[in-house]
């Protein structure tokens, strides 16, 4: 990272150096989506035992907020639901995405990124992808050409790892190909036997430079020295280093900003941060105190930093809007066993929330949600407002000036105001999904009745699951001790009926 941030230093220095532009009547528009970051994991959301400067200094300049949900508790279906305004329970195959999974996305139906296409932006996917590449029913060779992918859903470029950090292929994808592939070492990709000879974590652990938990597999290829979900073999020299994603990524974005500067732009930037397998750059080892999940939201705020530096550089912070959030809870232990269980101390990963990635609880899908736009955003503010990230695609239609078609965006409500901090209104209601569906409307939160395991021993994450219905007033009850399904059956009957009713709409606008 040393040699990418000087990389990276470099870039600023040039882009500082050119003539600074006015403000475009269009914003540039920035999501900087972290991964498996949970509500009390920044500074600004009630961290102590680190700080988050970067990412408090977005909250500083602009709207934070309080009752910002992402749709889901899991990564894939959250991501689908930020791109197509849809939530993904109205469609199959959006649960967490092997990495071989063809796309999930359709593309016959308009995403926000293809949305902000006709609006005359340049469209950007950098980071983590996880929703799927490839027709559905087909099986990906990863030596040729990659489509339908990110390219056909909206977006003008994408690099991306295709599926997440603890599952194969550790390759990045530019557009269309494996970045840095030898066509005499293709790859091969399984997630039904093992292939090639690679050595896996279950057969030689003595490889790894963490121990993964025996509960919970991560035992297979052994990829920089990291064994992950899956099986591969060839593409040695297209396969990543875990501790130069950060700064690969960074750079690509920087670079996107810098081509771009003259026209309006998109960037869906997803980190890979503070997802398992853990391993940030040395800059970060070491420095939280927290082991490497607290070492990795330093590189995410880092990361932060320097996108903002490069928008600074080149005079486009004023009319840039940077929406900072994340796809799900946190999770301390997620397979790999990187002391983030034992060194977390008094720190608070979820706040004051109950339960956490994977979770019907508020922690599963309530997240941080920061938003930036200096030009339209004059005082910092703190609002209260239910919001979801699947409101970004009408709240950018309308700002934008973009009609909506009836079957797209289903889901999305016109937030725009609330986004720019000038209106405090809630949305309606919003349905989240955890390990069971759950319905907030107004104070309330209700979960639908549900089978399975109340507890979930491998990641110590209470799952929010019950055979009876649950009913939370979320405002005075936040963290959900209180059930009043029985004490209240006609509200608990009119939530029920009412998420019922939406389940069964093709669309709640």
């Amino acid at each position: 990272m040393k040699r990418l941030y000087l990389f990276t230093a470099g870039i600023f220095f040039l882009l500082g150096t050119t003539t600074r532009l006015s403000a475009q009547q269009k914003p540039n528009i920035i999501v900087i989506y972290a991964d498996d970051l949970g509500y009390g994991d920044i500074s600004c959301y009630g961290m102590k035992r680190i700080q988050t400067p970067n990412i408090d200094q977005l909250a500083r300049q602009g709207v934070r907020f309080t009752n910002g949900y992402a749709t889901s508790a899991t990564c894939t279906p959250s991501r689908y639901g930020i791109l197509t305004g849809r939530y993904p329970w109205r469609q199959k195959g959006t649960g967490i995405a092997p990495g071989d999974a063809s796309l999930i996305i359709p593309t016959d139906h308009k995403t926000l990124p293809g949305m902000l296409q006709d609006a005359g932006y340049h469209t950007a996917a950098i980071g983590k992808w996880h929703l799927g590449i490839g027709n559905p029913g087909t099986t990906i060779d990863w030596n040729t050409e990659l489509k339908p992918g990110p390219n056909e859903v909206g977006f003008n470029y994408s690099f991306i790892m295709p599926a997440t950090l603890d599952r194969v292929p550790c390759v990045f994808v530019e557009n269309h190909h494996v970045v840095n592939l030898d066509k005499n070492d293709p790859i091969t990709v399984s997630y039904k036997h093992k292939v090639g000879n690679d050595p896996t974590g279950k057969e030689n652990p003595e490889k790894l430079r963490m121990r993964t938990d025996p509960h919970q597999g991560h035992d297979q290829t052994i990829i920089d020295s990291i064994s992950r979900i899956g099986w591969m073999t060839g593409g040695n020299s297209a396969r990543w280093k875990d501790e130069n994603i950060a700064g690969i990524i960074t750079q690509k974005a920087i670079s996107f900003i810098g081509e771009n500067k003259t026209n309006p732009f998109f960037i869906y930037f997803a980190s890979g941060d503070i997802h398992v397998p853990r391993y940030p750059n040395s800059m970060f080892r070491g420095k939280s105190g927290m082991g490497l999940r607290g070492d990795a939201i330093l590189q995410l705020d880092w990361t932060v930093g320097q996108i903002v530096h490069a928008l600074d550089s080149l005079g486009l912070t004023q009319n840039t809007m940077i929406i900072f959030s994340s796809d799900n809870g946190p999770v301390l232990n997620d397979g790999y066993l990187d002391q983030a269980v034992e060194l977390v101390g008094s720190h608070k990963p979820a706040g004051p929330l109950r339960g956490g990635k994977y979770s019907s609880f508020e922690a599963g899908a309530r997240v941080p949600l920061i938003v930036k736009w200096p030009a339209t955003i004059k005082k910092p503010s703190v609002s209260n407002a239910l919001i979801g990230q699947i409101d970004f695609f009408s709240s950018l239609a309308k700002l934008t000036g973009q009609p909506i078609a009836n079957d797209d965006a289903p889901d999305s409500f016109d937030m725009l105001q609330q986004l720019l901090g000038k209106s405090g209104k809630s949305r309606p209601y919003i349905i989240t999904q955890g390990n069971a569906l759950a319905l907030i409307e107004g104070d309330y939160k209700y979960i639908t009745p549900s089978n399975g395991r109340k507890y979930a021993d491998e990641v110590q994450i209470e799952m929010g699951t019950d055979p009876a219905p649950q009913l939370y007033n979320i405002k005075k009850d936040v963290f959900e001790k209180d059930n009043l399904a029985k004490k209240d059956p006609t509200k608990t009957n009119a939530m029920a009926e009412k998420l019922k009713a939406v389940s069964a709409a093709e669309s709640s606008r």
